[in-house]
């Protein structure tokens, strides 16, 4: 399978597929293809699985398309200003991303649910308990909402982030918060209370615009009724 990743803010992916090819995504996710390809909707994972994706921010059903002619384009959009980025995994590999991050994979990747184990980060961490996890071997496309900075974290480095900057980390990346300090500091500072505290080794990735600071901005503008 083939990709190409079109666009500026709002980008899709065009994926390129023989016959026999799969991919699955959310319900809902594909916007176009060319050739011929199966659909099958369902509960991957079973319940539990499924209840654990709407946790995460995903449908609780995954489509499956499987390219049934010699070959066939499949086009995925993105969902928010940002953009799209391929992660390649090796069989075991993982990837921990924000909650909505997923778009679509090969069908060897498993989309499952991450929990954070720590009370005080899934409270004050910005992204919650649920994140979702990727599982090689294969291919997985994400959204990452604004503009994407790419970190290496070597042992012991710490990188401090404002929540809900954090788009995605290696399974090694430890995830901490703490509390900012100084009363001024967390009453006028405009950071919040608590950074997220990343310590390597492992790379982590960043988003210049999380989707809900970019709701936050544009409600002002929104009409209200009446």
């Amino acid at each position: 399978m083939d990709y190409q990743i079109n666009g500026t803010v709002m980008q899709t992916v065009e994926l390129t597929m023989k016959g026999g090819e799969s991919v699955h995504t959310e319900s809902g996710g594909m916007a176009w293809h060319t050739g011929d390809f199966r659909m099958a909707t369902n509960m991957a994972g079973g319940v539990l699985g499924a209840i654990g994706r709407k946790l995460a921010g995903e449908s609780l059903f995954m489509t499956t398309y499987t390219c049934e002619s010699a070959t066939g384009k499949l086009t995925f959009a993105s969902c928010f200003p940002g953009h799209l980025r391929a992660v390649p995994l090796a069989a075991g590999q993982s990837m921990i991303c924000q909650k909505d991050a997923f778009l679509c994979a090969e069908t060897t990747v498993t989309l499952a649910t991450h929990w954070r184990r720590k009370l005080g980060v899934g409270l004050l961490g910005g992204e919650g308990f649920v994140l979702q996890k990727l599982t090689g071997p294969g291919l997985a496309f994400v959204e990452i909402a604004g503009e994407t900075t790419e970190v290496e974290l070597a042992a012991g480095e710490v990188l401090k982030v404002d929540t809900g900057h954090v788009a995605m980390h290696e399974p090694d990346v430890q995830f901490d918060v703490e509390m900012v300090k100084g009363v001024t500091n967390v009453l006028f500072g405009g950071e919040g209370l608590v950074l997220a505290r990343l310590t390597g080794p492992g790379k982590v990735w960043l988003q210049s615009m999380p989707i809900a600071n970019l709701a936050a901005r544009i409600v002002p503008f929104v009409p209200s009724k009446g």
